[in-house]
């Protein structure tokens, strides 16, 4: 019987442990350790292993050298809570009860993490968090990265102990965590930073990027303001790279790189208008590097589609671990062998309440996007912390000019088009929409087709109520209807139904 199905056939907790029964030798856990490192807004082409020539990533360039880059990879939202806990339950975020920006995760969704922890491994989390309370424990381990500085509450469940300290980068935890971990046993480390989220700062890094070396998207006026503020990203981006490195690192020292399995990617695209918060490929298409020596060849390159929600059973399947019904990805690990191999037709992806109302679905092939706009009354207004961004606050000036060109002012445009269809092939920045396109309505017809299906399998529904907007689209300024802190799906819906039982 081979180690893993030994393992499997002990089951729980048990397989994580050293046994020494009567007539068996001690069996040691050969079981990999995993590690997700999560960047905060970081779009999939903005680093040197996705062709950047100006942004310094050394260590996630060095990460792709040793290991697999994926370029083909996809979220199932454009936004940083829903995105996450679409990730971390395996399920499209319309499914995890927690769609909406700082909706908290409900305590009965399932987590690949409690899996994890129940079959041996050390579960822990460092920076970022953005699920709510209900799924804390099920971490071992919760270093929270907290830039106000106020204390959370904790959950009624156990939870895991929050560390709360202000923090910028959102990775100042990881190495403590990482060098705390038991060493008897295997371990999951979930290390999501804040970089690079707005809001920047000047001066984060020692040699700033320059706004004469960035590159300005099409679809963003190429202005001073535009550079400088890009300049500022890429500081961030600079940043999270230097911990990736310090990660990598420790790993190394604790001898502990060789089994290791290391995915590095984002939550949603980069913060800027006709990114984050969009169903283009700015907004959900994410850089995808596994590095783990044992398994995957140095400087591999997948072209396959694979979704954030692949994650999830992936994870399992690599500790061994069945892959429970409630999960709705495909496990990813036979592409880390076979590069060349197939796991999916089509990634999916949503758009629901991020500070604005909107609501919107996507399929995507290698080839083609199909976006379906379901309140294309709505303008793609960006997330608030984008509009009061350098960039949007200087677009809106140059709008009031007329300086803005047609692919420049699509974001303030109402109505929008109910359906939008892309050759991305062809077309990499999606700005000529080909839905009454002759040519392609044969494959329009096919992604159509493709959307309906998932919507169907996957019980997506349009919302009877839309949510308020929390900020004036026009000023960006807080409206007297805000809410914080959200509150849980159910009870929103009571609140907005007028229901006060």
């Amino acid at each position: 019987m081979r180690r893993r199905e030994f393992i499997k056939l002990l089951g729980g907790a048990a397989g994580a442990a050293l046994w020494n029964f009567e007539g068996l030798a001690q069996v040691r856990d050969d079981r990999p350790n995993i590690v997700l490192i999560i960047a905060d807004d970081m779009a999939w082409d903005d680093c040197g292993a996705y062709g950047h020539r100006r942004i310094r990533t050394p260590n996630i360039d060095k990460l792709a050298a040793q290991g697999m880059r994926f370029t083909n990879a996809f979220l199932t939202a454009s936004s940083c809570s829903p995105s996450r806990a679409s990730i971390i339950t395996g399920r499209y975020p319309h499914g995890t009860d927690a769609e909406q920006l700082h909706w908290p995760l409900p305590v009965e969704q399932r987590t690949f993490v409690e899996f994890l922890k129940n079959a041996g491994y050390w579960t822990a989390s460092a920076g970022k968090w953005h699920l709510g309370n209900a799924v804390r424990n099920r971490f071992d381990v919760v270093h929270e990265a907290d830039v106000s500085g106020f204390q959370l509450p904790t959950g009624p469940d156990g939870p895991a102990p929050v560390m709360i300290a202000p923090e910028k980068s959102g990775c100042e935890r990881w190495l403590s965590t990482l060098r705390a971990r038991p060493k008897d046993r295997p371990f999951f480390l979930w290390l999501a930073a804040l970089d690079p989220h707005r809001d920047y700062e000047q001066g984060i890094i020692p040699d700033p990027h320059r706004p004469q070396d960035v590159a300005v998207p099409p679809y963003l006026p190429d202005v001073p303001e535009v550079r400088e503020d890009l300049a500022l990203y890429y500081d961030e981006i600079a940043r999270l790279d230097d911990y990736v490195g310090k990660v990598m690192d420790e790993l190394a020292e604790q001898g502990a790189e060789d089994n290791t399995f290391v995915l590095f990617f984002s939550d949603n695209g980069r913060p800027f208008p006709r990114d984050k918060t969009t169903l283009y490929d700015g907004g959900i298409k994410t850089p995808w590097i596994v590095r783990w020596p044992r398994r995957v060849r140095p400087r591999s390159l997948c072209r396959q589609l694979v979704s954030s929600v692949d994650i999830a059973p992936t994870v399992l399947a690599l500790a061994g671990l069945s892959t429970p019904s409630c999960f709705q990805g495909r496990d990813f690990s036979p592409l880390l062998k076979e590069p060349k191999s197939k796991i999916r037709d089509y990634v999916f992806a949503e758009d629901h309440w991020h500070d604005y109302e909107d609501l919107g679905r996507a399929v995507r092939s290698l080839r083609y996007k199909y976006i379906r706009n379901d309140y294309s009354d709505l303008p793609a207004t960006p997330a608030a912390d984008v509009g009061r961004s350098l960039t949007f606050t200087t677009m809106r000036r140059l709008r009031a000019r007329g300086k803005l060109n047609k692919n420049q002012t699509a974001c303030f445009a109402k109505p929008r088009p109910a359906e939008e269809f892309y050759d991305t092939g062809n077309d990499p920045y999606e700005l000529r929409n080909l839905i009454h396109d002759p040519r392609h309505a044969g494959a329009l017809a096919e992604h159509r087709l493709a959307l309906d299906d998932w919507s169907k399998r996957t019980a997506f529904e349009i919302p009877g109520t839309r949510t308020p907007d929390e900020f004036d689209r026009e000023t960006g300024k807080p409206l007297p209807n805000r809410i914080r802190p959200r509150p849980s799906k159910k009870d929103f819906q009571k609140l907005l139904s007028g229901d006060s039982s």
